[in-house]
């Protein structure tokens, strides 16, 4: 079992960048992970729906082939960690890859929730895509630590 991220754009904060890194390296230990960061689309000569468009062919290209894709969207399925935990454990113990889909500035096109199995929202309301990166990466980890019953996670 693998674990995808693909996410629209890199961190442009630098400590943001170190934070999503530090995550990832530590949710690393628990589940094998990859991160595929595809480019932003450029806003300024095109139409919103256009550059959901083209970010969202892009996004799922990366996860062709991934049997199991997730949108990470803010109206989806509201996970606690516990359960977040379990959907991991429960991908990982069928030994079956899952991706996570994060998009850009402007959110998800449609074609990216048609392939998605599910939606899960990161928090009740709209991240920056850099921090919705940053809170994935952070329960990433915190799965693994539950699924393992190590103390970072307090009930």
């Amino acid at each position: 079992m693998k674990v995808h991220i693909a996410v629209v754009g890199r961190p442009k904060d630098r400590s943001l960048a170190a934070a999503i890194t530090d995550y990832e390296t530590r949710a690393a230990h628990y589940w094998p992970l990859e991160v595929h960061e595809i480019r932003e689309a450029s806003a300024r000569s095109m139409p919103l729906d256009e550059v959901r468009a083209r970010e969202g062919e892009r996004l799922v290209e990366r996860v062709a082939g991934v049997p199991q894709v997730i949108a990470c969207d803010e109206g989806g399925e509201r996970l606690t960690s516990a359960q977040f935990s379990l959907l991991l454990s429960s991908a990982h113990d069928a030994a079956v890859d899952i991706a996570f889909v994060i998009g850009g500035a402007y959110g998800l096109h449609e074609t990216v929730r048609q392939r998605a199995r599910r939606s899960i929202q990161l928090a009740p309301f709209t991240l920056p895509h850099e921090l919705a990166r940053l809170v994935l990466a952070e329960q990433l980890y915190r799965a693994g630590t539950i699924a393992r019953g190590e103390p970072y996670h307090k009930a």
